[in-house]
């Protein structure tokens, strides 16, 4: 990537594209406030907002008598089965699915298997 280009790039998407984690050299206020103003329409200015991401196994209602008897080692049944998709939600708002995944040691994560599109409408 060329210095021109970076100039014009917000810290955050420069550290993306170059692979770094903080060591590059990292453009001045006065370059981010230009290439904010350049163009009033700069999408670069948006990849360092941080966003709530959720992913929900299931759901399930029960009455409060029946969670205040809630204790260690309760089995909560959720509506969804052994297998089947998780939801991935962003800020409240439900954007794909995906499976369970193991990934390093005992950690999980989730496979995306679908990208959920909204229906826009022409109002």
């Amino acid at each position: 990537m060329s210095d021109s280009e970076t100039q014009n790039m917000p810290e955050a998407a420069i550290d993306a594209a170059s692979g770094a984690s903080g060591a590059s050299e990292k453009p001045s206020l006065k370059d981010v406030a230009v290439a904010a103003a350049a163009g009033g329409r700069n999408i670069d200015a948006l990849l360092n907002v941080k966003l709530d991401v959720r992913v929900v196994l299931g759901r399930s209602r029960m009455p409060i008598s029946d969670l205040l008897e809630l204790s260690k080692g309760s089995v909560i049944e959720l509506d969804r089965k052994v297998g089947e998709p998780v939801d991935i939600m962003i800020n409240d708002r439900l954007v794909a699915r995906g499976d369970l995944v193991k990934v390093q040691g005992d950690r999980i994560g989730v496979a995306l298997r679908e990208i959920v599109k909204d229906f826009i409408s022409d109002a």
